[in-house]
């Protein structure tokens, strides 16, 4: 028999949209020869829905779908994921269903309490394993936390099936793909069944679903692996109750996976938002530059509009290389100097309301002011022409607060938000590898914000190769700033980045989504108060 993966891109809410795609698919794998077809969970709302599922008219609206999707399946058994309200409760489920009827329907066991979606508030617990038998083969159903709690998933096998069938939501994290491998294994050699993962791909607001479905034998071994970050149908062909090994899809460097997760996340947000293109400032620097190339890579260069801004202190070769870059890439290219505007505001600020000085044009003050008058053009245009704001600030930056309210974080949606400063410098030039479209000068420049005479970030924040690392252990890791002193970065610059970090969470409460690659991201997963007395 054959068993079709269905690995597709699905978005919440659209289930006329949803339910066309996995009856297209689904006729895609009859002709296939395929006897069934799994798609991830919860495929026919989209995941994650979060509180549409406390809306009554949402999860009816589920419900219709998915009887007018039955009656439509027909010479193939379909494995779907949905929700499913039944006596006053809802549940996680997978229901199977064959020639325009349902035959049996598992109710997901795991229900997770996590930041990124908090299951219990949404969906009751299933209490039984389920079982089925196709041509003589007899599957259990696991939904992906099932799976990923293995004690979960070995109590199923209990229920004594051949080959275990796991439909997933599991999210993009970097090096993520080999810890699903290695948790595959771990359940085979207790199980010694054949597991079949079929994974959503595509964007969610700040999340990223990477695919890389795959299936392993019941000796732990690798028999297919789908690509990730796209599309596809993998068919299985299951022989003597086992996977029959197939060519696998390549396995890519972690940088790779961490690009196209940025470019498949800007693509769906901007498309699935309807978009009809972005618009991104450029500096002439690193950080506006990779925002650029993702945006242009993810949406084609017709769709990309980008403005330069230079003030007074942005030097000759800033300029050169912003519109070089834009050239090079075909994407649409207006420079607009600020400098009049900077000095009507200094004029005011300094006559009417006495906070400046004539002589007085290099201080915090006027730093904001110049980025702030840059975000009010960004999004004027964002007004007159529906595109959307991408703004170019980094993790880096966002953890320190060196960034501006309302000024560099106006916009709707942060690339890089997530991608720490020298993350961005890999980035750069992982992708000039494949194609040269960054200048150079771009890249080994020092870094500059240049809102005053002769400035570098340093002048103000440890080297970025130890800020990232300080930013890490307390972010990702949840270290205390002992432990991290302990890991040999000098105490002052420690302190320096936990107080930074401290103090500016009420500018990231404020920052646009961005999309998430790490353990802890400062849009799905951080959740500190802005208002503590605690230091530690």
């Amino acid at each position: 028999m054959k068993i079709a993966i269905a690995q597709i891109n699905c978005t919440v809410g659209d289930l006329l949209g949803n339910t066309a795609k996995i009856l297209a698919v689904t006729e895609q794998a009859k002709l296939a020869g395929a006897d069934l077809v799994i798609t991830p969970e919860l495929a026919l709302c989209g995941y994650p829905p979060q509180d549409l599922l406390l809306r009554t008219e949402f999860y009816l609206a589920c419900d219709k779908a998915l009887t007018d999707l039955v009656v439509q399946v027909k010479g193939i058994t379909l494995l779907i994921g949905h929700p499913h309200h039944q006596d006053n409760h809802l549940f996680n489920a997978a229901s199977l269903v064959r020639d325009g009827e349902i035959i049996a329907t598992h109710h997901k066991q795991t229900i997770l309490s996590s930041p990124f979606f908090n299951e219990p508030n949404y969906f009751d617990a299933g209490t039984e394993p389920s079982v089925f038998v196709l041509n003589g083969v007899t599957f259990g159903i696991n939904i992906c936390a099932d799976f990923w709690q293995s004690e979960t998933a070995l109590l199923t096998q209990q229920a004594n099936f051949d080959v275990l069938l796991v439909l997933s939501a599991s999210s993009f994290l970097i090096d993520k793909q080999a810890t699903r491998h290695k948790l595959t294994q771990q359940y085979i050699s207790r199980a010694k069944v054949a597991v079949v993962h079929t994974n959503l791909v595509g964007g969610q607001d700040e999340t990223v679903f990477d695919g890389a479905s795959f299936v392993m034998n019941g000796q732990g071994e690798l028999t297919h692996q789908l690509p990730s970050f796209t599309e596809t149908i993998g068919l299985v062909e299951i022989q003597d109750k086992q996977p029959i090994a197939t060519e696998l899809a390549p396995i890519q460097l972690a940088i790779a996976d961490i690009y196209q997760a940025l470019c498949l996340g800007v693509r769906d947000y901007v498309r699935k938002n309807n978009f009809p293109g972005v618009l991104i400032g450029l500096s002439g620097g690193v950080d506006s530059a990779l925002a650029l190339i993702i945006a242009t890579d993810a949406l084609g260069a017709d769709m990309v509009r980008t403005v330069m801004m230079p003030s007074q202190y942005t030097a000759n070769m800033s300029l050169h290389d912003a519109e070089t870059m834009a050239y090079t890439l075909g994407v649409q290219y207006d420079e607009c100097s600020i400098k009049p505007l900077f000095d009507q505001y200094v004029s005011i600020l300094t006559q009417q309301f006495h906070i400046l000085s004539d002589d007085e044009d290099t201080n915090t003050t006027t730093e904001n002011l110049q980025a702030r008058i840059r975000g009010s053009i960004l999004m004027a245009l964002s007004n007159r022409t529906g595109s959307i704001v991408l703004t170019t600030g980094n993790k880096s930056e966002m953890a320190v607060g060196y960034c501006t309210l309302y000024g560099d974080m106006a916009g709707g949606f942060a690339v890089l938000k997530d991608v720490s400063k020298t993350l961005v410098y890999q980035l750069c030039r992982y992708r000039n590898k494949l194609k040269p479209v960054i200048p150079e000068r771009i890249i080994e420049r020092t870094p500059s914000a240049e809102l005053r005479p002769n400035q570098t970030d340093q002048d103000s924040l440890p080297d970025y190769d130890v800020l990232d690392g300080i930013i890490k252990a307390y972010v990702e890791e949840n270290k205390s700033t002992a432990e991290i002193i302990a890991m040999h970065y000098d105490e002052a610059d420690v302190k320096q980045v936990i107080r930074l970090i401290r103090l500016n969470e009420h500018k990231r409460y404020q920052s646009p989504p961005g999309i998430r690659i790490t353990r802890c991201d400062f849009g799905t997963l951080w959740h500190y108060p802005i208002t503590t007395k605690f230091t530690n």
